[in-house]
């Protein structure tokens, strides 16, 4: 099996034996009706020469993790955490490969506007840095060495792209930000986008909240009181590992009901859903981790 058939396999696995996230079957067909068949752009940098815009989608989504953390981050109104990341990279500029195999938390933390103390600044260290040791020598070279479903593979074989969580005795593979950083050279045209059909949604803890509050998930009673009343949610506990799983499962019957769509449209277009109004007035799950 290739790395997106072992997640689409752990992830059923898992939705099937799930006792605090329920898949509402019922939901699925209605929904699926509703969703779009091409996905939103990703990030990107208009104008730039294609080794700056892989540079900036690469190390973009290198540190594209740390949502549990994010309420304590410095935002600037109106910006979510990634957003703000975002911003900070967008407008100091990607990095060289150079700079990254040195970077300290501090050029980071001046970058994005945050305090160098703050924990993420030096787990971005870490992960910036091993992009530049096992990039290559240019950014545009690394996107165009394979397909989409390709560079997740070799992306997912990096310490800090780890993303593997147990269940019931099980090692479950998941690789959220493995996957959305293929995904995003292929929609920018950076990396060959011919499989792009075979990526899995990119299981964070934005689209299962979009999909609880839609009806398309179901959480228990316990789980959701938690979740409300912004107690953490541990990463890797059961809970949290069903969350991420069954929201993928979940696309996974959404793209097969409605025909014409593939994972990463439908993750992309709930992922910029729950910007709205309706979703950020309710919590959504938090974990502190380096998965998403």
């Amino acid at each position: 099996m290739t790395l997106t058939d072992e997640i689409r396999e752990a992830a059923a696995w898992v939705a099937g034996r799930a006792k605090h996230v329920q898949i509402d079957a019922g939901a699925i067909d209605a929904y699926a009706r509703e969703l779009p068949s091409v996905s939103p752009p990703a990030p990107d940098l208009d104008g730039a020469d294609d080794e700056l815009r892989a540079a900036f989608s690469l190390q973009l989504n290198a540190i594209n993790f740390g949502s549990g953390w994010f309420p304590t981050l410095n935002k600037p109104p109106g910006l979510s955490g990634f957003r703000t990341v975002e911003k900070g990279l967008r407008d100091h500029g990607p990095w060289t490969i150079a700079e990254l195999k040195a970077i300290t938390a501090a050029e980071i933390a001046r970058a994005l506007g945050q305090d160098a103390e703050h924990p993420l600044m030096a787990l971005f260290q870490r992960s910036l840095r091993e992009l530049g040791q096992r990039v290559g020598d240019c950014f545009k070279a690394f996107a165009r060495s394979g397909t989409a479903e390709e560079l997740a593979t070799e992306l997912s074989r990096w310490p800090t792209w780890y993303d593997i969580s147990p269940y019931q005795g099980r090692a479950i593979p998941l690789y959220k930000r493995a996957q959305i950083a293929a995904a995003d050279l292929a929609l920018a045209g950076l990396t060959d986008g011919r499989d792009l059909h075979r990526l899995t949604l990119f299981a964070d803890n934005l689209v299962p909240h979009v999909l609880r509050l839609d009806g398309v998930l179901t959480f228990d009673e316990d789980l959701v009181r938690r979740i409300d009343a912004g107690t953490l949610i541990e990463h890797n506990s059961p809970e949290e590992v069903e969350i991420r799983a069954a929201a993928l499962h979940a696309v996974e019957l959404l793209v097969q009901a409605h025909g014409n769509t593939t994972a990463t449209a439908v993750d992309n277009a709930l992922w910029n859903r729950g910007a709205g109004p309706r979703y950020k007035a309710e919590p959504r799950h938090r974990a502190r981790t380096t998965a998403y």
